[in-house]
């Protein structure tokens, strides 16, 4: 699958969640994937990195866990399986 495709059946699965953001598949430029840009929030981005002329794609998912340990994680992706408010 390219890039691109990628994208689209990630942004098509996470339309509408609360917390969960597919990001632009093509960020604007700075600082993207800065260590503190979530600190102190719930959410979760998703990014998609393509390189067409080496036919590479780089997936990354970003989340600030540090503040709700790893049992308050847990529940979070609990929610996210089972669509849960």
């Amino acid at each position: 699958m390219s890039g691109s495709e990628i994208y689209e059946v990630l942004a098509a699965k996470y339309e509408g969640q609360p917390f969960v953001r597919v990001m632009p598949l093509e960020p604007p430029d700075g600082d993207v994937l800065s260590p503190v840009g979530l600190v102190g929030t719930n959410l979760l981005e998703l990014f998609v990195f393509q390189n067409v002329a080496d036919e590479h794609v780089l997936l990354v998912a970003r989340l600030d866990n540090l503040g709700k340990g790893a049992s308050g994680a847990a529940v979070q992706n609990i929610d996210l399986m089972f669509d849960l408010k």
